[in-house]
């Protein structure tokens, strides 16, 4: 089975920091806040295998451009795939709700 490098762009990063922040600060509940985030990085490891098998992104201002999602409980992780490199770019991580 080939394997892929998943490599996140900072955006990505922040927003799964954001997401952190947001559930720990704002709901105040980071017990929550930890068990979301840790749950959105096991998902992005899965892109390590068959990263192609993902939803092409449809609607927002990455649709049509090549992108896919993955989806995590009520979050969206949006990435490119690059097979010369067997490189997947993660991109954003965005609730689902916003207009992305």
């Amino acid at each position: 089975m080939e394997r892929y490098k998943v490599m996140l762009y900072p955006r990505a990063y922040r927003d799964i920091d954001d997401i952190y922040a947001y559930i720990a600060l704002e709901k105040l509940a980071p017990e929550n806040a930890k068990g979301q985030t840790d749950r959105i990085w096991k998902a992005i490891r899965t892109l390590e295998t068959f990263p192609a098998s993902h939803q092409d992104r449809l609607e927002g201002r990455y649709a049509g451009r090549g992108y896919k999602q993955l989806l995590i409980d009520h979050y969206i992780a949006i990435f490119k795939i690059d097979e010369k490199k067997k490189t997947v770019y993660v991109i954003t991580v965005q609730y689902q709700g916003r207009n992305i």
